[in-house]
């Protein structure tokens, strides 16, 4: 694990940055085609920045030598409040990313567990994720396991 990393809520400032490294993250899963996205990275910088604004999205971001180089992002889906049960969100964990060059340091479990500290901290009893096959390691690492109370319809 490297010492150098920070890991710090999100910022509507880092709408940027956090756009670029989304743009980054889906031309890898797309195995690096780099041909000309059907929208601007622009659109996606509006959107993020919006809604760190609004607070119904929250991200941790992991920064290496000032330079933000991973993100998690967490929805807070709410729930219809009921007599019995509280009605705390439901957390879904997406746009899970960290860069190349820093990854296997520890940034990814680094991220996890801010965001998971704050679920906590929050009174949210359930986080879901639709992991990649590649992340279910870290996950399963991070407490997450595999749920039978789920469907998808698709």
């Amino acid at each position: 694990m490297t010492t150098d990393v920070h890991v710090r809520q999100a910022r509507a400032a880092d709408a940027p940055v956090l756009a670029r490294l989304r743009w980054a993250c889906k031309q890898e899963d797309h195995e690096g085609d780099l041909s000309a996205p059907v929208r601007p990275v622009a659109q996606a910088e509006q959107w993020i920045q919006e809604r760190l604004d609004r607070g119904g999205w929250l991200a941790w971001v992991a920064e290496s030598g000032g330079e933000i180089c991973g993100h998690v992002f967490l929805h807070l889906v709410e729930r219809v409040p009921e007599p019995y049960e509280d009605n705390t969100p439901v957390g879904y964990v997406t746009n899970f990313y960290v860069v190349p060059g820093h990854r296997n340091r520890g940034l990814g479990a680094a991220l996890l567990e801010a965001l998971q500290r704050h679920a906590r901290g929050e009174g949210m009893d359930v986080l879901i994720v639709w992991p990649s096959e590649r992340s279910v390691p870290l996950y399963r690492r991070a407490g997450f396991q595999a749920s039978a109370e789920l469907l998808e319809a698709q």
